[in-house]
């Protein structure tokens, strides 16, 4: 009787132990956040750049706020620090707005399916230097697309595939060159995380460890370029509201002209729950 008040308990809450194999490090899954909360996110990419014939190392750093509006509707407002586009300190780079609605929800026992629709715009001081589109601070861009999430029982496999568009100005003069990078580009991600520990769930004060891999990739759709890169990570969740996440990124194969093809990344995240007393 005490394990299933325990399980309605965290299913009302949205932090249920089972599910949180589902928080990836390199994407999102269909899950929203629960309703009212309220969170907050660091995420620092670190890569290796070549400049004049020296290796340096360049970061990106994100910080982003996150709201709970509904049990299916979440905001994520957020900006980026960086200095990979200046050979100078680092500085201001870029603003973002990300949504993410969950539209469709089949939940059973220790099991749910769900699909998400999600977008977000980015406002960057970047011009357009790569063949690579993100929605991360490198460019000025718009993505929208789906997140397919299935989770059985320590086990969660999610699906997402969006389409980026970049919007710079140069992108609508009139030239009859060809083209020197791509404005357009599908994303997608298939990622699986597991909850290793603990074997045995007996509250929600324990820390939990997870274990990823994510497949990430993308493909021009004005120009035939492309990239299909591995990320494995670690997770480790504290106290059900806390979450530190290390993962390594690296290209397995493509042709797409990129700031670099492998990646180091370091996020801290913390939610609030019903830190909005009112309903939204």
């Amino acid at each position: 009787m005490k394990s299933s008040l325990l399980v309605i308990l965290f299913s009302c809450f949205g932090i249920q132990i089972i599910s949180a194999q589902e928080l990836y490090v390199f994407s999102e899954p269909a899950s929203t956040m629960p309703a009212k909360s309220f969170g907050v996110k660091y995420t620092g990419k670190f890569i290796e750049q070549e400049t004049d014939g020296r290796y340096l190392i360049s970061s990106r750093h994100m910080l982003e706020t996150q709201l709970g509006v509904s049990k299916k509707l979440m905001f994520h407002p957020s900006v980026t620090l960086s200095d990979m586009y200046t050979n100078s300190a680092t500085r201001f780079e870029s603003m973002g707005l990300y949504l993410k609605y969950r539209f469709l929800s089949i939940d059973e026992v220790h099991k749910h399916f769900r699909v998400a629709l999600y977008a977000k715009g980015i406002v960057s001081k970047n011009e357009l230097n790569f063949d690579e589109l993100t929605v991360d601070g490198d460019h000025t861009a718009l993505q929208a697309g789906f997140i397919f999430t299935q989770l059985i029982h320590k086990l969660a496999v999610s699906s997402t595939i969006g389409l980026t568009e970049v919007i710079n100005k140069e992108r609508w003069e009139k030239y009859s060159g060809p083209r020197k990078f791509s404005y357009q580009n599908v994303t997608y991600s298939f990622s699986a995380g597991y909850l290793l520990l603990p074997r045995q769930y007996k509250g929600f004060n324990q820390t939990n460890l997870n274990v990823y891999c994510e497949f990430l990739g993308g493909a021009g759709l004005d120009r035939r370029t492309g990239y299909f890169d591995m990320a494995p990570a670690l997770q480790l969740i504290i106290n059900s509201n806390s979450k530190v996440n290390l993962g390594y990124r690296f290209q397995l194969s493509g042709n797409a002209y990129r700031m670099s093809s492998s990646s180091l990344q370091f996020s801290y995240e913390r939610t609030f729950l019903n830190a909005f007393k009112r309903k939204l």
